[in-house]
This record gives structure tokens, sequence and C-alpha cells, in this order.
């Protein structure tokens, strides 16, 4: 799991454009991600997105510029808004040499940090182990080990297949215990219907959900103006009058 708790972090932006705009995702939306893990943002580098190097997906005129910023502004970590590989995450870690990550390990990271209760914390790591699944290579580099040729064959291949059964295994016990919390949760919302009316509040995170929660019920729940302030569930009972 990437940590981003540290106030200390100071990230580095790389925001991939097309002539339409942000690739994937609204630009500001994405500097918000950052903040919300406590990170600082010192320094954005906009790429225009052409053509995609598959090894590294940026050129390396702008892994040179990134870099020259990177080491101007002592960052320690890489933000990319755009999906990489976990080719393209080891290859540009090892020219920048700090750490790299796109938008999809950012907000795991930001679960990670806002899950309260057991089922969330069991959903986040479920979410983490999965994606983390399809990247093993990224973290082993003994693994290369696996391309055979005289020299390179040893024990790379047993240490990757232990590790994915581990995962895996790791994977179907959190299922497991997802499901008869499931289970579980299903029994008391039968019960709970025959007696009341539930009401969801419904909406894309920083909508102020939980700002009107507290207001209908009461309530002093965590309301932030940041994106994912809350992330487990909440329930209470409202009277009308």
């Amino acid at each position: 799991m990437i940590e981003l708790k540290e106030k200390s972090t100071n990230a580095h932006l790389v925001i991939i454009r097309s002539s339409k705009g942000s690739v994937e995702y609204d630009n500001e939306e994405f500097i918000s991600l950052t903040l919300s893990t406590g990170a600082a943002v010192k320094g954005i580098t906009y790429v225009d997105a052409r053509k995609f190097i598959r090894s590294s997906l940026i050129g390396k005129g702008k892994m040179k510029e990134i870099k020259d910023e990177v080491d101007l502004n002592c960052s320690d970590l890489i933000v990319f808004n755009y999906s990489l590989s976990a080719s393209q995450e080891r290859n540009l870690e090892q020219y920048f040499k700090i750490r790299v990550i796109d938008r999809t390990r950012l907000i795991l990271d930001i679960f990670a940090q806002r899950a309260r209760t057991n089922t969330g914390k069991l959903q986040v790591e479920l979410a983490q182990l999965t994606h983390l699944s399809t990247r093993l290579i990224r973290g082993w580099t003994h693994l290369e080990r696996q391309k055979g040729g005289i020299g390179l064959r040893g024990p790379g291949e047993t240490q990757l297949e232990t590790d994915r059964r581990l995962i895996q295994n790791r994977i179907k016990s959190i299922k497991s215990k997802l499901k008869k919390i499931s289970t579980q949760r299903q029994t008391t919302r039968k019960s709970r219907n025959k007696v009341m009316k539930n009401v969801a509040l419904v909406g894309y995170t920083n909508a102020g959900k939980t700002t009107l929660f507290n207001t209908l019920c009461g309530e002093n729940a965590l309301a932030e103006d940041k994106l994912f302030a809350t992330l487990d569930p909440l329930f209470r009972p409202v009277e009308f009058t």
C-alpha cells in the first residue's frame, strides 16, 4: 500500500492532455485528489497526447523536463493522471529515481486513509490486492530471471508463483468475509424495513451528503471540503414532526 500521509510528501503531477482537454479526467479534480492525500503539489507538467511511448508513455524530452523540475523542487513522488502499465511504472521509476504512481493508485491510497470500519478496510484491501495481482513483477527486479537464457534461469518464477498464490489466498479470504458481512446486513436490513422507511443520500464525492446528513440527523460526522472525506456508510434514525 502506498502511504501519502506524511505532510512532507512533495508531489509532481503529470497531466496528459488532448486537443479537447485532459485525456481522462478533469484537471482540477486530479489536483484536488492529490491534495486530499496530504501531499503538497510542487509542480505540474502538461503533456500533449500525440503519440504514446509503449515503454514509458511519454517521450524522452518530457521526461528530461520533468526530472529537472523534480530535482529543483525536491519532489519525492510523481503522479500521472493517466493509467500506467506495470512496466511503464517500473521504467519511469528507474529513470526518475523516485516513486511513480497513477490516478488509480492515488485513489486507492485515499480510500485506505479514509476507511474506518472493518468492512471498509476489507473492501479497500481487496481493491488494492486485485490491482497489485496484475503488477507483481513491478516490485521484484529479480523476477526478470523468468525470461530464460543462460545464467537467467532460477528461483524467480517460483517466487512469482508464490507471491501470486499468497495474494489469491488473501483475496479469497477477504471475499469470504465480505460475503458473510453482506448476508448479515441483508438480514438486518429486512428487520429494519419492517418498522421504518429507509432513505438514502446519493451523490458524487464532496457534494455535501455528509453535511446534509448531519443537519437532518443532528449528528457530527466528519464533513470536510475534500474528495472522499467520508468513505464508510452511516445509518441514523430521523424523526419528522
